[in-house]
Formats: C-alpha cells, structure tokens, sequence
C-alpha cells in the first residue's frame, strides 16, 4: 500500500495538521471503512445528486470527500477534508458543480495520508482530455508501478496510489480514454471499484475478481454506478443489477455500454461486506445485506450455543446477527447496551484516565436488563481485542452473572490488502493467541467465532472449497486471492528517499509479512 510520509510521522500521536483525533482512534481497535464512490449521467442535477448519494455512503470513508462534475465542456471540483455534510451544506457550492454528469467520492485513507491533495476524485489533463477517478479499493503494486513512472519522468501531485493509474493513462500509446484506462488497468494488481468522468461518458470498473462492490442504477433518463443500493434508494433510483467482476460499464448519451476487457477469473467478494462494511439496507450480489447478518447470527447459534438469560448486540453492526442468534437459539433478545451515535471529534487531552473511559463515549449498558442475569453479547468481530475487553467489563460492572462472547465473523487473523485499513499482523489479538487465550485476555465466561464453514453456510453457500472458494476470505484464512508485489519484495528498500518514506501503517504492515 503505497504512501508517502517524513519518517517521524506517527497516526497514533497527528494524523494531519487539519484533522484531530477521533476518540475511536485512540485504540484504534476495528477494522476500518473503505471508501465509496457514485457516478451519474444524464442530470440536470447531477451534482446534487451525488450529494446525497455521498450521504448514503458516508458509512464507508469518513476523512474526505470530493466531487467532479462536467458540463460537456468545463470541468468543476470541489473536495475538502470532512464529512459530506458539511463540505457540501451550502448550496452556492454545489450549484458551481454545473454540469449532466459527476462522480463524488468519500475516502477513509487505507494509502496516502490524510491530505487534501489525497482527496478524491483526482483530476489530469490529459492529451485525450480531461479526466476524473474514484477509486475504492488496494492497488497491491502502486510502490512497484510509481517508482517505475517516477523513473520515466512522472511528477505525482498525491500519495495515494489512485494516481499511478492516471499516470499509466497518461504514459499509454492507445488513442482513446477508454483503452488508455483498459492498459493502465492490466498493469495494476489488486482490489478495485472505479469511477471516472471524461466530457462526454462515465466510466464504471470493477476488477476481475469483483473483490469490492459496484453497482448500476437509473433514475428516469439517468444512469448511476455507485459502491451499495443505499445510495441509489435516496436518490429514488431503481436498482439495475450488480457490475460483475471484470466489467467496464460507460454511460453516455446513448445509453449504457458493457465491456469485459479483462480475462475471465472466478469471482472472489470480500465477505467481511456482508458481515460489517456495507449498509444493513444495501442489496449485494442478490443478497439483502440484513437478511445475511441474521443468517450469520443463526448459523452462529447452532455452531456455538450459550447457556443464558438474554441476548445482547454491541451495536450497531453486532444487531442484526444478534437478532439472528436469538430467533435461532430461542433466547429473549434485548438492548442492553446503548450507543452514543452523537460521538464526534473530541478536544480532551488523551490521558490515560480519559482513555479508560473512552469505550463509554460510544457505549453504556443499561443494567436494567442485564442485572443478574447471563448474557451473550454479539459482536462482528474481534480485532486487536481492547474494546471487547472494556464492553465485557462494563456489562459485569451492571450486574451480569455471565459474560459470553459470540463473534459472526471467524477470528481475524490477517491484515488485508484490497481496501481495509487494519492492524499488522503480530497487533491482531488472534494472531497472538488461541480462542482459549482471547476469552483469556478480553475476560469472558466463553468466546467462540462462527467457522469459515458456517459463515459460507449461511451464506448459500458449501463448505469452503480451499482451492476454488467463493468469497475474499483472506483476513479469516491467510489465502490472498491476489499478487502481494509490494508487500513480498525486499526490492527497492532503503531507495525511497527522494520520495519520502511509507507511513506508520504501511511500515506495520510490511513487517507483518515479515
């Protein structure tokens, strides 16, 4: 993962001279937003509507956003470090973005620092003209493809490693945009799902394996691609179908166009969408993302039953395969603890005091329900273990008897590489130890994880075939369904400095692999 910082900096201690530290940066203890992309054509209120397509999908990349719009002949940007609400509340911004067509983007920087320069859609003239990108995803060879440009004499303007695809668009011999994108795209490995803007198309791709959504809408005349149906539900769109692994859909004036530039590969989403990322109201791959969280749950209950009183989510994500679990296990289920949704930037020197009580900005238990009594608490997954530990210790500080853990996801034992920011290997807490030492460490009665098996199981899906299985499970499984270049290479360490060195998070993640 490809990013440019001094050696000294530390996202622990300053994330960026205009940002502040999040309280749920402070243990840094969950697997972080990707990012989200929309596109539309064919609107008089183009940008606008990819406004609140932004707002839908702010869930997925909360640092930034950006939007590009194009009125057939003039290109208009806004971009700012923030969320979409307040980098897009004044309507004298977004009437600037004239123009039938946008792309917007929110980013939550798994390559790149927190920058404005960083912030997407990027934007470069280009021989064939102007162009815009979006992209969420990885790029698991931007170190090796930039230094390669660098040598050839490209000036990159960002960190991110969306720019080694418009530099390889630039550097291409092909004539038009499209196939100048098609040849940068054959160069990249990894996980994407892009988004670009020219003067007279957008341009939707998704890379063969299909590891991140995108899907396709319409609206009237209109046509839209963005990263989950929720965006297209508040915009009052229809949902059209899914863009499959390996397709470049172009919307123009004409219509939609499907191309499949790339060879055939078997497809291989990332699971962990339907476990935590998207939207619980979102449709992936024909599947109601809700509905699969309660089938988790329920598949979790028959692999792992407690004996308890009441069943507990640690909300949000943990609720719907809560709900799940307790349909299937015949237990009460209950809020038990609540969350603050009002938690924002915070002022409060970090001591130690204040960071002990972080957990309690975002979670309380109400005792009333869990005074005496054996609870299950279901969360999405257990990352480096310090907010499992906190909750666990609440819920026995209002009374429970009991403390039982129930995880839908299997344990996370690797970092992943395709657009997940997380933890190195060696600071994920299953890495570190066995299911019996995790209940150990975060203090439960009784910890258990839904199996791969049974998470394939409740997703319609066999037991997982090792050699052809049907989802991205790499976190859970070690099995990296992509070239790791960047991440396995020793090439090229020690000769970075004429462009700066990888951040914090890329140097934990190099030495994870290690």
């Amino acid at each position: 993962m490809l990013s440019l910082r001094p050696r000294a900096y530390s996202p622990r201690a300053r994330r960026d001279d205009a940002t502040l530290m999040h309280p749920s940066q402070a243990d840094d203890d969950t697997l972080r937003e990707k990012c989200a992309v929309f596109g539309i054509f064919g609107h008089a209120e183009a940008a606008a509507h990819t406004v609140l397509g932004l707002h839908a999908l702010q869930h997925r990349g909360q640092e930034a956003c950006g939007i590009v719009s194009c009125d057939g002949e003039q290109f208009h940007a806004h971009r700012a470090l923030g969320q979409v609400g307040d980098t897009f509340s004044n309507p004298a911004v977004v009437a600037m973005l004239r123009g039938y067509a946008a792309i917007g983007h929110n980013r939550y920087a798994t390559s790149g620092g927190t920058l404005l320069r960083n912030v997407q859609p990027l934007f470069a003239d280009l021989d064939a003209g102007g162009f815009a990108i979006g992209h969420n995803g990885n790029l698991t060879n931007a170190y090796h493809l930039r230094r390669k440009l660098v040598r050839r004499g490209s000036l990159f303007q960002s960190t991110t490693d969306t720019e080694a695809i418009v530099h390889l668009m630039a550097t291409s011999t092909a004539n038009s945009i499209i196939d100048r994108m098609v040849d940068a795209l054959m160069q990249v490995e990894g996980a994407y799902s892009i988004v670009a803007l020219c003067r007279s198309a957008v341009i939707a791709v998704r890379d063969p394996l299909g590891v991140r959504p995108l899907v396709l809408g319409r609206l009237g005349d209109a046509h839209i691609v963005c990263s989950e149906t929720c965006a297209l539900d508040i915009i009052g769109a229809t949902f059209l179908r899914d863009v499959e692994p390996g397709e470049m859909v172009v919307l123009d004036e004409s219509g939609v166009h499907s191309y499949r530039p790339f060879p055939p590969r078997p497809s291989r989403f990332c699971v962990f969408e339907y476990i935590y990322f998207a939207r619980p109201d979102s449709v992936i791959g024909d599947h109601s993302v809700y509905a699969a969280r309660k089938r988790i749950g329920a598949e979790l209950a028959r692999e792992a039953p407690a004996g308890a009183d009441v069943i507990v989510p640690v909300p949000d994500s943990g609720v719907p395969a809560a709900i799940g679990y307790a349909a299937e296990s015949g237990l009460p289920f209950e809020l038990g603890i609540t969350r603050n949704h009002y938690v924002g930037r915070t002022f409060i020197e970090p001591t130690d005091q204040i960071r002990n009580l972080g957990v309690k900005l975002k979670h309380n238990a109400n005792a009333a329900l869990i005074d005496g009594k054996r609870v299950v608490l279901v969360d999405d997954s257990i990352v480096r273990g310090t907010t499992s530990r906190k909750i666990v210790q609440m819920v026995r500080q209002a009374g429970a008897r009991e403390v039982h853990m129930r995880i839908s996801s299997p344990p996370t034992r690797g970092p992943c590489f395709y657009g997940i920011d997380t933890p190195a290997k060696d600071e994920l807490l299953a890495h570190q130890y066995s299911v019996e030492g995790m209940r150990r460490e975060i203090g439960a009665d009784s910890l258990a994880f839904i199996s791969v098996d049974g998470l394939y199981r409740a997703m319609g899906k066999p037991a997982r075939d090792p050699d052809a299985p049907a989802f991205c499970d790499a976190c859970f499984t070690l099995d990296y369904p992509t070239a790791l270049t960047d991440e396995e290479s020793t090439e090229g360490q020690g000769e970075l400095s004429f462009l700066a060195e990888r951040t914090a998070t890329g140097r934990r993640r190099k030495r994870s692999l290690a």
